[in-house]
């Protein structure tokens, strides 16, 4: 997908979330990761959806290889912020891919 067009799909991903009408809902499963990049240093947000439980939350990573920003995470993984509850949550990511070449980030939220 064209750069251009991701960023107009990850803008209405953002305005859903805080529409007064479907925001409630669609926060319920989408959510925004802020992170670092380990190259560049700079800071990027993106919506993702997500599962949680308890302190524990995991993305699934559609399309891995048309993607970059889980590949901050391999290895040791690293910091990560998450827009839950209303509130930005700390919490470490560590990304991992299956032999199917599924991809998973697991974030532990910080106390």
């Amino acid at each position: 997908m064209p750069q251009r067009l991701v960023g107009r799909v990850n803008a209405c991903a953002v305005a859903l979330r805080s529409s007064p009408r479907w925001g409630r809902l669609v926060r319920r499963h989408l959510t925004v990761v802020t992170y670092t990049g380990r190259r560049s240093g700079r800071t990027f947000s993106t919506p993702v959806g997500y599962r949680r439980t308890g302190g524990t939350v995991m993305i699934a990573v559609k399309l891995p290889d048309a993607k970059k920003w889980w590949r901050n995470f391999t290895g040791a993984g690293g910091p990560v912020s998450l827009h839950l509850d209303g509130v930005d949550r700390a919490g470490h990511a560590v990304a991992r891919r299956d032999d199917r070449g599924r991809v998973t980030v697991t974030v532990e939220l910080d106390s």
